[in-house]
């Protein structure tokens, strides 16, 4: 009886272990950028919250720098819930749906009040897009403003003719085209060795990713046009979201929101240190020429018109409170 109830007690115990172990929830998250990048950071921030709010029974382990997926695949992966939640740049999907292209409409929100005020437009749309593929919006945080990187000094946009201009979304493309440059995509990884041989030209991206990828060893000059602010989207497998428990989903909301306060402050920041950080390294930083500034003008009021007439009563709705 005695062994019996050494062995009943050891199940007992092993069963509580088990049942312990199945209440904790492990999720891996993919991003596309390393871990020094501050968008990573504030994800990492954002995944540490939500293991101190649970009592570790949601534990979040990020896999940066497209080491689970690449950047293209991220999306994807999450809506096949092949990855529970997930962080793209919002526009890298415009080619799906036209809201996702919002963000990167050039000379439409040219600083972080606007840029602010354009998210706020957009986000029932966004929320209600990533709705119908099965994802919940978690936070949105941008980058600094874009400005053009070359190998030489630009001043003016018919200078662009004929070069080779780096794209990753359908926007940046669309620019390209319109400057009558060479449209050709480059993943941020890729960026050293794409200018080292040739196989780009120029880029517009901001201050952050120069620094990330040590533009100063490829490239010598960059243009401050400020022309938009393009944001990062975090995102979550609704049904993987619907199976955590209430506590467990209060969590994940309420990091989400400190994580999208943060995370535009660590933007500010970083615009503020990136781009001094350029002229540190030697790169020629300066504001864009008039005759710069008018080319590209004329660029984006093409674009925004041609946005808008996509995204049809959405985009003119999204536009109008926008521009309140």
């Amino acid at each position: 009886m005695i062994k019996f109830a050494r062995v009943l007690a050891g199940a007992l115990f092993a069963g509580a272990f088990v049942t312990g172990a199945s209440a904790q929830t492990k999720w891996d998250m993919p991003t596309p950028y390393p871990d020094g990048n501050f968008h990573t950071k504030n994800v990492i921030m954002f995944t540490q919250d939500v293991a101190k709010a649970t009592n570790g029974s949601l534990q979040i382990t990020v896999h940066s720098a497209g080491s689970l997926f690449k950047h293209p695949e991220i999306k994807r992966a999450v809506r096949q819930g092949t990855a529970p939640i997930g962080e793209i740049l919002e526009s890298l999907a415009s080619n799906e749906a036209a809201v996702y292209g919002l963000d990167s409409v050039p000379f439409l929100a040219t600083g972080y009040d606007a840029s602010h005020k354009l998210y706020l437009a957009q986000k029932p749309y966004l929320e209600k897009q990533l709705a119908s593929e099965g994802l919940m919006l978690l936070y949105s945080v941008p980058w600094p403003p874009q400005g053009i990187y070359a190998k030489k000094e630009i001043k003016s946009v018919d200078e662009l003719k004929g070069m080779k201009f780096r794209t990753y979304n359908a926007m940046i493309g669309r620019i390209a085209a319109l400057a009558g440059a060479i449209p050709t995509q480059i993943e941020v990884p890729d960026l050293p060795t794409a200018f080292a041989t040739g196989r780009v030209d120029v880029m517009i991206t901001s201050a952050s990713t120069g620094v990330d990828t040590k533009s100063q060893d490829y490239l010598s000059n960059y243009i401050d046009t400020q022309a938009w602010l393009p944001r990062n989207i975090v995102f979550v497998n609704k049904e993987a979201f619907d199976k955590l428990t209430p506590a467990e989903q209060k969590a994940v909301t309420d990091a989400a929101k400190v994580a999208e306060e943060r995370g535009w402050k660590m933007s500010i920041e970083e615009m503020t240190i990136k781009t001094a950080a350029l002229k540190a390294a030697g790169i020629k930083v300066t504001e864009p020429t008039p005759e710069m500034k008018a080319g590209l003008a004329k660029i984006g009021e093409t674009i925004s018109a041609e946005w808008e007439k996509s995204a049809g009563a959405d985009g003119a709705a999204m536009l109008a409170a926008y521009r309140k």
